[in-house]
């Protein structure tokens, strides 16, 4: 796992590293070192031959270490151009400055606030354009001439390199300005910072690479003990969670799931659920939905059992009588889905409630999840006896959801990194291991209370009405299956997996119908494949590693 610090936390870093030997200075030598190795890398993926590098430099220590790189790749026998909107004896940083006159006194080439004739012919004849303008310190909207650069290097075709962080897009919090670097590549110093792998991050960053700038185990250590805003999840970390292959099994020891959700409105959304589950390797699935609407759902999932549940005929959701017959069924099933489709009531209330008094692993999402903010006031982080248990609960809210479970309905979170805090105010309130907050965005964060965890990202088809019933039924079923082999405090970790394996299967199904083609039950027919793909990747990265 790769560890992610706020951009305060990273500075303290360094003034640990600055502390043990490695000076501030060197550590800008070896962020302008990685830079030109980024570009000399970048050069030769080209097809076209080499020809120029234009390097642009802000006023601060993401200019110096433009500069360094500068220096190297003229060194190295590329044709360089900084373009600076300061004289290197005005540059007011001190390493900056320092650096930039060390290069200007080996002749790079330099133009100051160049004109914009000439700043397009050199920004159109580049085959790559490195970004050193704003740095991690940057917030807001950028400002002349910057915002001019930014446009023309985002219009000249050439391979953008950013150093650091895209100029334009805020470090800690992920928000993209109007007028922000689109780079092919991030090379990043030291860690990964929330912004870099947050909503926009995706738009902005290309493929992105961290410098460590010294030794490795070094620069986790510390950054260990400044305590990670989060952790990005690589493949072979899942082989902790994946249930061992055998041959010697049956229907009900790959796992038994147990969805209840749907309505006469929202009829799709437990069937969706289940069929997810089925897709994902639950050996058997039952799906509760109240009684009127048991014929059509059993034409969509004939190869599922369905039952009829009493149910409320006024407000077309289960009643207050469904909470013995379903308890009934989940005590028998290794894992409980419940929500998708469900409505918010009295009744459906009532039934969560229940359900969570069930000594049984249980996956809350959608309307449940609205039925306890309700139950809570809007304020479950201030109930957590609400959710107190302990067999695994995993939470779903997308962000709009998550405010209304802490209190910010009217302005839920808008970022990855506050969705991150919306999550721990919960985790932190129930104070064990048994939950995790399963905090859905485009970037996803599974939360629990030692750690947020980050997949990797699936893709914008994923952005689709039922998706995420998809999703909840794949945890159902991943629940399910490691019910006798998950240790409660990797409970984030298979969360993380079924959303990397959900993110797989959007891809699949993209490939398939087109990314704007894809509907959530073709997401849910991929699940198959996208489980075996990922966990032979696990396997074989874990093996090459090895």
């Amino acid at each position: 796992m790769q560890p992610v610090l706020s951009v305060e936390d990273v500075r303290w870093l360094e003034q640990r590293l600055d502390a043990a030997g490695v000076s501030l200075a060197e550590l800008m030598e070896r962020a302008g070192t990685a830079t030109a190795r980024e570009v000399m890398r970048l050069l030769d993926e080209g097809l076209a031959p080499v020809e120029s590098v234009a390097i642009l430099c802000g006023y601060g220590n993401n200019g110096g270490d433009g500069w360094v790189a500068a220096q190297l790749l003229q060194d190295k026998g590329y044709e360089v151009c900084v373009v600076t909107p300061l004289e290197p004896a005005s540059i007011k940083s001190d390493l900056a400055r320092a650096v930039a006159e060390r290069a200007q006194k080996a002749d790079v080439p330099y133009l100051v606030l160049p004109a914009e004739d000439e700043l397009n012919e050199l920004l159109f004849s580049a085959d790559v354009v490195v970004d050193a303008l704003l740095g991690t310190g940057f917030y807001g909207e950028p400002k002349a001439p910057f915002d001019d650069w930014i446009q023309r290097t985002n219009i000249s075709g050439a391979r953008v390199l950013a150093v650091d962080v895209p100029s334009g897009l805020n470090a800690q919090t992920g928000e993209a300005a109007s007028c922000t670097v689109r780079a092919d590549a991030t090379i990043t110093m030291l860690t990964l910072k929330p912004g870099l792998v947050g909503d926009a991050a995706r738009d902005v960053c290309g493929s992105l690479r961290v410098a460590p700038l010294a030794d490795p185990d070094e620069v986790l250590s510390l950054a260990m003990d400044a305590g990670p805003v989060a952790w990005v999840v690589d493949t072979p970390d899942y082989i902790d969670v994946l249930v061992p292959y055998t041959s010697c099994v049956d229907k009900f020891s790959r796992g038994n799931v147990l969805v209840v959700g749907g309505s006469k409105r929202y009829v799709g959304a437990a069937v969706l659920a289940a069929r997810a589950a089925a897709r994902a390797g639950a050996g058997y699935v039952t799906l509760a939905v109240h009684a009127p609407i048991v014929p059509v759902v059993q034409s969509h999932v004939v190869e599922i059992p369905v039952v009829g549940m009493p149910y409320d005929e006024e407000k077309g959701c289960f009643s207050a009588e469904a909470c013995e017959p379903l308890c009934k069924l989940a005590r028998g099933s290794a894992a409980v889905v419940v929500g998708p489709g469900m409505t918010v009531g009295p009744s459906t209330m009532q039934v969560v409630q229940a359900l969570l008094g069930c000594d049984v692993a249980l996956v809350v999402d959608a309307d449940a999840l609205n039925c306890l903010a309700r139950l809570s006031d809007g304020r479950l982080d201030e109930s957590p006896e609400l959710i107190r248990r302990e067999k695994p609960l995993v939470l779903t809210p997308h962000r709009r959801e998550l405010g209304r479970l802490v209190g910010q309905a009217d302005e839920p979170p808008a970022t990855l990194t506050e969705a991150i805090e919306a999550a721990r105010r919960l985790t932190w309130a129930v104070g064990g291991s048994e939950l995790c907050v399963v905090a859905k965005g485009a970037t996803t964060a599974c939360v629990d209370v030692e750690r947020a965890l980050l997949p990797t990202p699936g893709p914008v088809a994923l952005a689709t009405a039922g998706s995420g019933d998809v999703l909840a039924g794949l945890l159902g079923a991943s629940l399910a299956k490691a019910t006798t082999t998950l240790d409660n405090e990797d409970l984030a970790l298979l969360c993380a997996m079924a959303c990397e394996t959900h993110g797989h299967a959007g891809s699949m199904a993209a490939e398939r119908f087109g990314t704007r083609g894809v509907m959530a039950g073709d997401v849910a027919d991929a699940l198959g494949l996208a489980t075996d793909m990922l966990e032979e990747q696990a396997t074989v990265i874990d093996d090459v590693d090895a």
